[in-house]
């Protein structure tokens, strides 16, 4: 079973390239973060003639989260659960059942900068996200958190942490809130397979970082223990970077034995 993420930053402006993704890359679930549509602008129909099922949670131009899958899709939540508390006004997670492991996508909030509210927000966000997991599952069954975390997890995920002291993505505060959702039973999956720096999975489009280098890995799947043990094999897929008009995000894939 082949799980992956990817932030396409623009639904709509990148589809041709995600249509070409699938046709290559063949994953049986991807999950989506920031398509930026409104539900009913979704293009399920184009994905179904590709042979996925999906499920979709937008707000138009801002946001929005999917889930595609060749391999079903049921028991969906889109929002955080109502046991995990408020739903949350922007439509950043949405969760669904897929080849029996529950799969959730994220849109972490940026945070924008320590002194500002959208920070308060992220801590806020990132705390309700394990509640949301202890309403809509547990460590014990096979279950993936996925999608743009806007959190590096370690200094070895940032291309120059001095660049990063007092800031987000790498604050102390965003980090341990990770390391909490690690605890409740989650691991990450990418770091099974590589221990190395300098592998980063976004890359902004200014000053052509990406040509340099100058990357961050914000993009994780974390899964339970009945995931871990069967994921053979993880990639962040570089090449999806490249070229005309790509998102600024690089596809995460993960294979788990049957």
């Amino acid at each position: 079973m082949r799980i992956a993420t990817w932030n396409v930053n623009s639904l709509k402006v990148r589809l041709p390239r995600v249509e070409e993704w699938l046709a290559e890359v063949q994953p049986d679930v991807l999950c989506m973060q920031e398509t930026k549509l409104a539900d009913d602008a979704f293009p399920a129909l184009t994905f179904q003639g590709l042979g996925y099922e999906s499920v979709h949670h937008g707000q138009g131009q801002w946001n929005g989260v999917a889930i595609l899958s060749k391999v079903g899709i049921d028991d969906v939540v889109a929002n955080f659960a109502p046991a995990s508390g408020e739903p949350d006004p922007d439509a950043r997670l949405i969760t669904a059942r897929c080849g029996g492991v529950r799969c959730t996508s994220v849109y972490v909030p940026n945070g924008r900068s320590l002194d500002n509210d959208h920070y308060q927000y992220k801590l806020r966000w990132l705390a309700q996200l394990k509640r949301h997991l202890d309403a809509v599952g547990s460590p014990d069954e096979p279950l993936v958190v996925t999608g743009d975390f806007n959190i590096a997890p370690d200094d070895r995920d940032v291309y120059d942490p001095s660049k990063f002291v007092d800031a987000t993505h790498t604050s102390q505060a965003e980090r341990d809130l990770l390391a909490e959702l690690e605890a409740w039973g989650l691991s990450d999956l990418f770091r099974q397979h590589y221990e190395q720096d300098r592998l980063y999975s976004w890359w902004d489009y200014r000053a052509g970082d990406f040509h340099q280098g100058r990357g961050l890995r914000i993009d994780l799947v974390l899964g339970t223990r009945a995931v871990a043990e069967r994921a053979a094999w993880s990639i962040v897929d570089r090449n999806a970077r490249k070229g005309t008009s790509p998102s600024d995000h690089a596809p995460v894939v993960v294979d788990l034995l049957d």
